[in-house]
């Protein structure tokens, strides 16, 4: 984590992300949406690192392919270094491409496996215009290969040639190669062994230390976020929940959807482990096709009130200094006003899909 701090990069102001559920043999016709992503704000600054977590079908993934264009929302505004990004077309785009780089979640199947790591660090230069002088090509992707800790005789490899950890590396020199602002990473270590995960997460942070890049890391495991994040987004259901600082989100969770992902997460000390609550949510994740009325988490919520929790969305505002909750009642259950009752499952259709782009379990470890 980086403490150069210089304003905004990136901001979302209220996007959404909407796939379309199509039906039909001869005439398509929409019959229904998967609303992936339903009025996500957020901001960036530069140099910064943002944690976006969530559990599976949240829409965080989505949300950070949305940013880059890869997936094309449906309303709101993005803006990057005060430019429109929905604004741009074709050309305009291409370039502001060179600014926003991905590392994607699986670095075997991000890889092609008939190219050699030298053709997949070149590739983007080319694209951009940047390869003309061979000798000044050959010079920045040997300093790409030494960001990551790996030798210039790798570019004469395949990515099959390298293990796990390796192959993640590339994508993250294919990454730097063009010189980037914003890095999103979705799930840059889950695929990984532990050890790795750590070796990546270091170097991630070394290599913003020296460029002043900013990351938007996309996550399910709790630990990564702690580690690396300077402020925290926790998603639910397509909408940002609660937003604050690394430190205040793990030291004093004030959504009930949060905190019941922080009682997940081990303590080191058989004690105090033995002796803390853990908050258990009934139910399972709503479909994102037909989410509930109001606020989308009061169906499982332990804190859910008769009033306003199933009839009107609360609104994403600030209760402490820098620390946004989406929650009606976030002062009360944090003074203790408010105290927790059992929640009776409700039944989701097995048919019930999760939102595009978004896998696995959320991990709360350490």
């Amino acid at each position: 984590m980086t403490e150069e701090r210089t304003g905004p990069l990136v901001e979302l102001r209220d996007v959404k992300v909407h796939f379309p559920i199509k039906s039909g043999v001869l005439i398509d016709r929409t019959v229904g949406y998967v609303y992936a992503v339903d009025g996500v704000s957020l901001s960036i600054n530069k140099g910064e690192t943002y944690g976006l977590v969530g559990e599976s079908g949240c829409g965080k993934s989505t949300l950070g392919r949305g940013l880059l264009r890869l997936v094309e929302p449906t309303d709101g505004e993005i803006v990057f270094d005060g430019t429109d990004v929905r604004s741009l077309k074709g050309e305009q785009m291409r370039r502001a491409r060179r600014r926003m780089q991905m590392i994607f979640q699986d670095p075997l199947s991000s890889l092609d496996p008939r190219q050699s790591v030298e053709s997949l660090l070149v590739e983007g230069l080319k694209a951009h215009g940047l390869a003309g002088d061979k000798a000044a090509t050959a010079k920045k992707l040997r300093e790409a290969l030494a960001a990551v800790g790996l030798p210039a005789s790798a570019l004469s490899k395949y990515p099959h040639e390298f293990s796990g950890g390796q192959r993640q590396r590339i994508g993250i020199a294919r990454a730097l190669v063009l010189d980037p602002d914003l890095i999103v990473a979705d799930e840059p270590v889950s695929a990984l062994d532990v050890s790795i995960q750590a070796q990546v997460l270091n170097l991630l942070e070394d290599i913003q230390n020296e460029r002043g890049l900013t990351y938007l890391i996309i996550a399910h495991d709790l630990a990564v976020v702690r580690h690396i994040a300077d402020t925290v987004g926790v998603m639910y259901l397509g909408g940002l929940v609660e937003e604050a600082s690394s430190d205040d989100l793990y030291r004093e969770p004030m959504h009930p959807y949060t905190k019941a992902l922080m009682s997940a997460v081990p303590v080191p000390d058989p004690q105090v482990e033995d002796r803390r609550e853990r908050i258990l949510l009934a139910g399972d994740l709503p479909s994102p096709t037909n989410p509930p009325a109001g606020c989308r988490f009061h169906t499982r919520c332990p804190w859910a009130q008769p009033k306003r929790c199933a009839d009107e969305r609360p609104a994403l505002r600030e209760v402490l200094d820098g620390h946004r909750v989406a929650c009606h009642y976030a002062e009360d259950i944090a003074a203790g006003r408010i105290r927790p009752h059992e929640v009776e499952p409700e039944l989701v259709r097995p048919d019930d899909g999760a939102a595009p782009g978004d896998t696995g379990e959320l991990i709360p470890t350490l």
